[in-house]
This record gives C-alpha cells, sequence and structure tokens, in this order.
C-alpha cells in the first residue's frame, strides 16, 4: 500500500509593509497552506494573494484562525468567553471562505494558530467554542490539530472530520506535547535530521521526544512554519526525503 501524507505551512502572515516568510517558494513545496485570517497577521491583500497562488499550484487551502492579538502574533493565552471565541472563529473563517471564492476555491480546513492551537489540545471550553464555530459555519470543514491530543476526539465526538499533525520543526516532550518555544531546543534547525525524522514518523508512526525517548504518533500532515529561518529548505528536504522514501506528498482534503 502506498504511504501517503500532508504537508503543510502558516502562510499569508504578512502585514502591509512587513513581509513574513516566502510564501512563493513555500507554495511549491507544501500540499496545504493554512492562511491567516487577519487576527493574529494578515493583510486582505496579503491573504488573497497567497490565496491565489495556492489555486495556481492546486494547494489546499486551509483557515490558520487565532486569538485577536497581531501585537504577539497570536502566541498569547486569551481567556476569552466563549461566545466571544465562537463568534471570532466564524468571522475568520468567513473572511477567508470569501477571498477563496473569488480566487475559484475553497476553504476546506480550518487549522488553530498559536496561543489558540495549543490552549484547546487539552483546554475542553475553548476546543468546544472552536468546534461550535466550525460547526455553525460549514461543518464539512475539517479540524487540524495537534496529533494525540483531546481536541481531536471531541472534534469527532461532536461530528467533525479530523486530522492529526506533527510538527518537523519543533522538539517534542514525553508526554507528546509540543516543547514550550521558550525552552532550549524547541525549534530544530537542522534541515537533513528534521527530514529523516519526518519519514520515520511517516513510514513507521514513531518519533524521537527531547529526552531521547520514542513516541509513537499518528499523523496525517506534517507542518513547517513558514516564518522559521531556513523554512524553504527544510520544507524541500522533508519532501525530498519523504518521495525518496516512497511516500506520496498529497493534500488530506481536496485543493478545490
Amino acid at each position: 500500500m502506498t504511504r501517503t501524507i500532508d504537508l503543510n505551512s502558516d502562510l499569508g502572515e504578512g502585514y502591509g509593509a512587513w513581509s513574513m516568510g516566502d510564501d512563493p517558494a513555500m507554495l511549491d513545496i507544501v500540499s496545504s497552506a493554512n492562511v491567516a485570517c487577519g487576527f493574529h497577521a494578515g493583510d486582505p491583500l496579503t491573504i488573497r494573494a497567497t490565496v491565489e497562488r495556492a489555486v495556481a499550484r492546486g494547494v489546499a487551502v486551509g483557515a490558520h484562525v487565532s486569538y485577536p492579538d497581531r501585537v504577539g502574533f497570536g502566541r498569547r493565552p486569551m481567556d476569552v468567553t466563549s461566545v466571544e471565541l465562537t463568534s471570532d472563529v466564524i468571522y475568520q473563517i468567513g473572511a477567508l471562505q470569501g477571498i477563496a471564492k473569488v480566487a475559484g476555491t475553497r476553504v476546506t480546513y480550518v487549522k488553530p494558530h498559536g496561543a489558540l492551537y495549543n490552549t484547546i489540545a487539552n483546554d475542553a471550553r475553548q476546543a468546544d467554542a472552536v468546534i461550535a464555530a466550525i460547526k455553525e459555519i460549514d461543518p464539512t470543514l475539517v479540524l487540524m490539530g495537534l496529533a494525540g491530543t483531546q481536541i481531536l476526539t471531541r472534534a469527532a465526538d461532536a461530528g467533525l472530520a479530523t486530522v492529526a499533525e506533527a510538527f518537523g520543526d519543533r522538539a517534542y516532550t514525553p508526554e507528546g506535547q509540543l516543547v514550550s518555544r521558550r525552552e532550549k531546543g524547541a525549534v530544530l534547525h537542522d534541515a537533513d535530521a528534521v527530514a529523516a525524522r519526518m519519514l520515520r514518523l511517516a513510514t513507521e508512526g514513531m518519533i524521537e521526544a527531547i529526552d531521547g525517548s520514542i513516541l509513537r504518533l499518528q499523523a496525517q500532515s506534517i507542518c513547517v512554519h513558514g516564518d522559521s529561518a531556513g523554512a524553504v529548505e527544510m520544507a524541500r528536504r522533508i519532501r525530498e526525503e519523504l518521495v525518496a522514501g516512497g511516500v506520496n506528498v498529497t493534500p488530506f482534503t481536496k485543493a478545490a
């Protein structure tokens, strides 16, 4: 049986005169694009250009929703009410859906960003608020979340399709959580080592934690952060290693 896996990246995160990452280059490599929706990054022109480039390359488009935190790039936790969070997520998905429609594609999944992503992995109240938003605006959308966390189970129990992801450029704790960016060794920079690590994940379902222990992790998508130093080269090496190892890189949803 041919193994397949998705390769995704957070894109469209420039804002006005401030650029972030190399979206055109990443879109030549990844199969899915998590597009910023304006709350942590991304202005309408940048978002539209990113979606149009994704369409031209057959890349699936997902809504990268966040807390309203441009200054902190969406990486600061927020204790928002459930009704507020649900409305914020609906608003962001709706905005990207409009741009996608004009570009001739559609939003096929939702991936929360930064602090929101980490919070809902285990916070039931905020998780349910995000799930409610997706169900209200479009229950056919797939929710992407961290492999092995409660959000995926809660979303599936609520009737949503889900996809589990792993991070190529981040270290893992022995419990399967991401190592905090505040800790040494949280972000990985050796492209060759990361590529080999992701091939093992795709073919064996295993990944090495920061303490050297081995985690069993089932993931259908691999993320490379578009704003990391050397992100394009890392994504390219991961894709090359996967293909050489007999793994087909393809979106987990149809691109349009």
